[in-house]
């Protein structure tokens, strides 16, 4: 089972992008702000693609998130 699958990252993930959406921010937005393309947001939030500490918490700033606030 990859991590992605797993209930502590789905929760890290909807946090994300409930996060993100309610500061009206579009995933587009998001990835141009770090140099991404879109479909790197997307995949992010789909679980196609894993997510490391350096990219939350680079994430995490433009969405006015700290990383405490990932924590249960």
């Amino acid at each position: 089972m990859k991590s992605t699958n797993t209930p502590e990252y789905k929760a890290i993930i909807d946090k994300m992008v409930v996060a993100r959406k309610a500061k009206g921010l579009s995933q587009a937005t998001v990835a141009q702000a770090l140099g991404k393309h879109q479909s790197y947001i997307a995949k992010i939030e789909i679980g196609e693609r894993r997510i490391d500490i350096i990219e939350l918490m680079e994430i995490a700033r433009l969405i006015d998130l700290k990383l405490e606030d990932f924590q249960k």
